[in-house]
């Protein structure tokens, strides 16, 4: 009879289990902070021109249940597109930049200045960067004009010194 029991129990506290994961769904609760919703509101397709005129176009696709936020850029002079992946780490929101120059610069976000209508990212560590003073992707400024309309910049270091900056004007692609 004792073995009767333990078997009954185990079974109903299966059966609860199971019909409480049904309940709650397949996917986990995602995080997120006022910053990391700013970016995802980018999700669609982008065109736009870089500060010289020349053709630039991003997408944003929101992966892993919605805990991270995948960038596809694609410009004239990169054969493949780069790859930026925006997540949280705790509150912070974070991103890894998969750049042509064979490096994946990771950065950290500020706190958001200009009425949150900006986000600036900076440079925390790279992997496939033999030093520090090698070129590599050093800081991202994202700024939000409306629903509609935003820019990057972009800013390259070499030898412990901003080098360069790029910057891309953008216009969502309505379908």
């Amino acid at each position: 009879m004792r073995r009767h029991t333990m078997k009954s129990f185990i079974s109903i506290a299966c059966a609860i289990f199971i019909a409480g994961y049904a309940v709650a769904g397949d996917s986990p609760q995602t995080a997120t902070t006022p910053q990391f919703d700013r970016l995802k509101s980018l999700v669609g397709n982008w065109e736009g021109k870089t500060d010289d005129g020349k053709p630039v176009n991003v997408s944003y696709k929101l992966v892993s249940s919605g805990s991270a936020l995948m960038e596809t850029l694609n410009s004239y002079e990169h054969v493949d597109a780069m790859i930026t992946m925006y997540h949280l780490n705790g509150t912070k929101l974070m991103m890894t930049h998969y750049c042509s120059a064979g490096n994946q610069p990771r950065m950290r976000a500020e706190k958001s200045s200009a009425g949150g209508n900006e986000i600036v990212f900076k440079f925390i560590d790279a992997t496939n960067l033999a030093s520090p003073k090698d070129m590599h992707m050093s800081k991202l400024v994202v700024r939000f004009k409306d629903k509609n309309h935003f820019t990057q910049v972009w800013t390259m270091s070499k030898d412990g010194k901003e080098a360069e900056t790029s910057t891309f004007e953008y216009v969502r692609v309505v379908d």
